[in-house]
């Protein structure tokens, strides 16, 4: 006997809640590990504030996420329901895209971390050394003012008689936008996304390439070992290029989802499929850096 729709709404419903409530542990995990790691050393790197604010803006996007599709957690909220709409939905899409752009930093920041040591790049990775805070308080700046559009376009669903509403939630919709308005931000975000996704490629495709390069290189060396230790930099090169196989993984399933939506009319299983593979980088991101964390691998490496 085949399930109905609303059956498999429920089901989507209880994963996508199991599946925020994981993430945001996760995250919240990973900041007091690396908390604790800066405690030891009093030592700051680069990839570690990226990482620590990556983790930060996906428990913001997670919470958020919580709050759109819980009827009861967005009721509780003592705001006006308008306004309760606009900040989250807004708050929402900005921490999606700085999720975007912090990924490619740390992507592109890594593969500059173990290049050759020439003196271009040298000058490089300290320029990006002493300008990450500047580099990330600019993604903040521009898709604050980037994604600003959207405050004047949701609209709660039971306020308005328009049609052609876009269903956030059962609350909340985003309003018709002006279909020149409307091109010009799908064509920046578009160049921005493309942008973005194809320069972790290339960094990731970089790195690759030098992770074969010094493995060939160094294979007799560790023809003596069992059990040969991996560098700290091969660590974080190969956890960093898991996050950004699985970021464009992820990506491009959103974007199959959002073309099928559009060709379909709307449907209420199919949006809860697409806020699960929305928030599925949220949540495994923390998971794949906290699993590859050195205190975590110096702990199981002394429990074996």
């Amino acid at each position: 006997m085949k399930m109905n729709a609303v059956s498999i709404h429920i089901i989507i419903q209880q994963l996508f809640l199991f599946q925020t409530s994981t993430g945001i542990s996760a995250n919240i995990f990973l900041l007091f590990l690396q908390l604790f790691t800066f405690l030891q050393d009093f030592r700051v790197k680069p990839t570690d504030i990226i990482s620590c604010h990556l983790a930060l803006v996906h428990m913001v996007m997670l919470l958020i996420a919580l709050c759109l599709s819980s009827p009861d957690i967005f009721e509780s909220l003592k705001l006006q329901s308008d306004f309760k709409c606009k900040v989250l939905i807004y708050i929402h899409r900005v921490t999606r895209a700085i999720s975007i752009s912090t990924t490619c930093l740390l992507s592109v920041f890594q593969a500059i971390t173990i290049s050759p040591r020439t003196p271009c790049l040298v000058r490089l990775k300290h320029k990006f050394t002493n300008y990450v805070i500047c580099i990330v308080i600019f993604f903040w700046s521009y898709n604050l003012s980037f994604g600003s559009i959207l405050i004047f376009h949701t609209v709660v669903y039971s306020n308005t008689s328009q049609q052609n509403l876009i269903n956030i939630n059962e609350q909340c919709s985003i309003a018709p936008i002006n279909p020149i308005i409307k091109g010009l931000i799908f064509i920046l975000t578009l160049f921005r996304d493309i942008f973005l996704v194809g320069l972790m490629l290339l960094s990731s495709a970089y790195m690759v390439i030098l992770l074969f390069r010094h493995q060939r290189q160094s294979k007799h060396l560790h023809s003596t070992r069992l059990n040969p230790r991996v560098s700290p930099e091969q660590r974080a090169t190969k956890t960093i290029l898991l996050m950004v196989s699985f970021f464009v993984i992820i990506y491009w399933a959103d974007i199959i989802i959002i073309i099928i939506s559009l060709l379909w009319k709307y449907d209420r299983v199919l949006f809860g499929v697409q806020k699960l593979v929305l928030n599925f980088y949220a949540t495994v991101c923390p998971i794949v850096q906290t699993t590859s964390h050195k205190i975590i691998k110096a702990t199981v490496y002394n429990i074996q």
